[in-house]
């Protein structure tokens, strides 16, 4: 078993080389605009945006917020495949250091350590339970959320007659599960769900963010308890792994066959897409693919179906999804840090900035009292379930980094394939983790 699997890591660490950390998203496409090549004026504030998708939308956003206050916000978008934080560092040895610039949480901290303004008697800090903070100083402002549930079509759980309110627990997601199962060729499906454990592509999907799962669901937002104990050697709590493995061998019996190991990700997100899966183990960045140039006919023809997100329950009384900022905004201590503070709060307004960062950008707002949902198809989900205060956090963020890729990516893999039992699966995460951790 141990040399199959060491084969496995070293399949996966050469087939992913260059590939992105997680796949929520697509390497941005578009014009970079040169470092500094418009400098703001006096007494204004430069930001630094890595997705150029969104430039034009931020753009109006500065100039909405200029109308307002007269103050000037110069955007400058990094995109076609620009390292940002390189770039970033290359403008602090020049001296370029923009007042606003992107961070991307516990992976970025380190490097910027001593060089963040301090935002914590900020306003809108008490709006948002997604801002980031490092020993209860705060440092980052969330633009978005993104979440991570096991995602549904409403049409087809009515169909069954699954109410998907009621999953909340292991009994009722297999009850669930069955009862579309026992529908599944009326309705014309491939499977109850999209669940995709291929290695090399997808170890981000099952090595990060379903193995996330067991580290936060159903917890308070707060509550790091099982990422302590994994950062502590690399321990896990046998009961609730356990508990958790059962979950994983649900998806590995009610998967589509012809894909649980060798699918990709578009594959899996198109057929949901078109209606094919009544679930799918992806978090909301899909609602954008399901909307894209590539992929909107498919929705139309399957009826352009409301969707929705139940907790990955796999113990009694869990009733949260995941969600997370993918990466914030900070603000530079030795720039113009009392405009860019002020652009910050009047940007977290319903009445500001709000409007068009939900609007423009496409963004799903993190702030409770936002009464604007973006054209997303699972922005009301997220919506709601933040409004409710049913929300767990994201703090598989903190593992040891390349864990998913070089280690537990292919153990999903390996016991999709039947290599083994679900006793041996929980052995062989717990053998692998300890041994990435003891590194």
């Amino acid at each position: 078993m141990k040399k199959i699997l060491a084969l496995g890591m070293a399949a996966v660490m050469a087939a992913s080389l260059g590939l992105a950390g997680c796949g929520s998203s697509a390497p941005s496409t578009g014009e970079t605009q040169a470092a500094g090549e418009a400098a703001p004026a006096e007494g204004g504030i430069r930001l630094v945006n890595n997705k150029v998708e969104i430039d034009a939308a931020l753009k109006e956003l500065a100039a909405k917020y200029q109308e307002e206050t007269g103050v000037a916000v110069t955007i400058e978008s990094l995109g076609g495949g620009v390292d940002t934080q390189a770039t970033l560092k290359g403008y602090y040895q020049a001296g370029n250091m923009p007042d606003i610039f992107v961070i991307e949480g516990d992976k970025d901290y380190p490097t910027w350590e001593g060089n963040l303004a301090d935002l914590s008697d900020m306003e809108w800090t008490k709006d948002t339970e997604n801002g980031y903070a490092v020993d209860g100083v705060m440092y980052g402002f969330p633009t978005t959320t993104e979440a991570i549930g096991l995602a549904y079509n409403k049409s087809i759980l009515d169909a069954c007659g699954v109410d998907p309110a009621s999953i909340t627990s292991p009994a009722a997601m297999k009850a669930a599960f069955e009862a579309v199962d026992a529908k599944k060729d009326e309705l014309g499906l491939l499977a109850v769900v999209g669940y995709c454990a291929e290695a090399s592509q997808l170890y981000w999907s099952t090595g990060q963010h379903l193995f996330g799962t067991y580290l936060d669901e159903g917890l308070a937002r707060d509550d790091s308890t099982y990422m302590d104990l994994m950062k502590d050697g690399g321990k896990l709590d046998d009961a609730r792994l356990n508990d958790w493995a059962q979950m994983v061998a649900l998806f590995n019996e009610y998967s589509d066959p012809d894909l649980l190991v060798s699918g990709t990700y578009d594959q899996q997100v198109l057929n949901f897409t078109s209606g094919k899966y009544a679930f799918v183990t992806q978090g909301s960045w899909i609602g954008a693919t399901m909307t894209d140039v590539d992929h909107k006919d498919a929705y139309a023809e399957a009826g352009n179906f409301e969707v929705g997100m139940a907790p990955y329950a796999f113990q009694d009384g869990q009733d949260t999804i995941l969600t997370n900022t993918p990466n914030w905004w900070a603000v530079y201590k030795d720039g113009n840090v009392d405009e860019a503070k002020a652009f910050l709060e009047w940007c977290a307004k319903n009445d500001g900035g709000q409007q068009i960062l939900v609007e423009k950008c496409g963004f799903v707002s993190p702030y409770k009292s936002c009464s604007f949902v973006a054209n997303d198809p699972f922005a009301k989900t997220i919506v709601d379930h933040t409004a409710a205060g049913k929300t767990s956090a994201w703090h598989w963020l903190s593992m040891k980094d390349g864990i998913g890729q070089n280690a537990t990516g292919v153990v999903f893999q390996d016991f999709a394939a039947g290599q083994y039992t679900t006793e041996e699966f929980v052995e062989t995460l717990k053998e692998v983790i300890a041994g990435y951790y003891a590194n």
